[in-house]
C-alpha cells in the first residue's frame, strides 16, 4: 500500500500547530495544502509566508478563485446562481435563519481533494484512486471542537482516511496557543474569510478595529446584499446580512449587540475553516 501522507493547512491556530508538530517530526507529511479563497485577513496571508519560510513540508497554495468576487456576481466557484455563504435573514418575527452553504465545500475541501488527485496522486480528470493507494489527511481540528470531525469522516471516500493528531492528545485550541507562545514569533491569527458570518461579536470587533482592506471588504459584501439590483440577491424577498442581529454591520455596536451562546465555526457544514 502507497500511503500519502497530506496536511489540510488553513493557516489558523489548529493546523499551525500541525504544521509546527510535522516539522519536530511528531507524524509523517509530504505536503501542507492552504486552500485560498482569496478572502483571508492580510495577517493570515502574512503568517502564512511565514510558515513557508520555516523549512518544513512544502505548502501548495491553491485556489478556485475569489469568493467574494464569486458572490457578488451571484454565482459559486461552477459558475450556478446561488449565494455561496451562509448569510442571515430574518422575517422579523422568527429566530434569524441562514441560507445555503457552500463555500466551505467548494473553495476549501475540493480544492484540497482535486490537488491530491491531480498534482501528488496524479491521476486524470475522472479516474479513480488506484486501489493500492491510501491518501492520510491529517486536519486540526481540537479537542474542544471535536464534534466537528463526524462530518469530516463521513465524507471521506474510498482510500481516503482522516486523523486528527490533537484529539489524539486531547489537545484544546488554548493547548495549542500555549505550543505556538513558544514556537512562533508573532500572533497566529484565526483563519477564516473576512466576511464569514460565523464570526462572533469579538472577531467583528476586532475586524472594524484594525480597519483597512479586510474591514472595507466587509462592508463591500454586506451592502452587496442588500443593494437592489444586485444578482446575489435576486429572487429573495428577505435581506439578507453578515451578522446574526440582521442588521447592516456598520450600524451594530458590538460590545453591546447580543449574540447568545452562538459559535459559529461549530456549526460549520465541513468542519474545515477556521483552523
Amino acid at each position: 500500500m502507497i500511503d500519502r501522507h497530506i496536511l489540510s493547512l488553513g493557516a489558523g491556530v489548529q493546523s499551525t500547530t500541525l504544521y509546527l508538530m510535522a516539522i519536530h517530526g511528531d507524524f509523517p507529511c509530504q505536503a501542507a495544502i492552504f486552500a485560498d479563497t482569496q478572502e483571508e485577513p492580510e495577517a493570515v496571508y502574512a503568517h502564512l509566508e511565514w510558515l513557508k519560510a520555516q523549512s518544513g513540508p512544502p505548502i501548495m497554495v491553491r485556489t478556485r478563485g475569489s469568493l467574494g468576487d464569486d458572490l457578488t456576481r451571484g454565482e459559486n466557484s461552477t459558475h450556478q446562481r446561488f449565494a455561496s455563504i451562509p448569510a442571515f435573514t430574518s422575517d422579523g418575527i422568527n429566530s434569524p435563519s441562514m441560507t445555503r452553504r457552500q463555500c466551505s465545500r467548494e473553495y476549501k475541501t475540493q480544492v484540497v481533494e482535486q490537488t491530491i488527485r491531480r498534482e501528488i496522486v496524479g491521476l486524470a480528470p475522472g479516474r479513480a484512486l488506484p486501489k493500492d493507494v491510501q491518501i492520510i489527511q491529517y486536519i486540526g481540528i481540537s479537542w474542544d471542537e471535536r464534534s466537528r470531525a463526524f462530518d469530516v469522516e463521513r465524507r471521506m471516500k474510498r482510500g481516503w482516511k482522516a486523523i486528527f493528531p490533537l484529539l489524539d492528545r486531547q489537545w484544546t485550541r488554548a493547548d495549542c496557543r500555549e505550543f505556538l507562545n513558544y514556537n512562533v514569533p508573532h500572533e497566529v491569527p484565526k483563519s477564516a474569510c473576512v466576511f464569514c458570518p460565523f464570526h462572533n461579536n469579538n472577531q467583528w470587533a476586532r475586524l472594524k478595529a484594525q480597519g483597512g482592506k479586510d474591514w472595507d471588504r466587509i462592508v463591500q459584501i454586506d451592502t452587496a446584499f442588500r443593494t437592489p439590483g444586485t444578482v446575489v440577491n435576486r429572487n429573495l424577498q428577505q435581506s439578507l446580512y453578515l451578522h446574526r442581529s440582521c442588521k447592516p454591520i456598520t450600524e451594530i455596536d458590538f460590545a453591546n449587540s447580543k449574540q447568545g451562546s452562538f459559535d459559529g465555526f461549530l456549526m460549520e457544514c465541513q468542519g474545515v475553516c477556521g483552523v
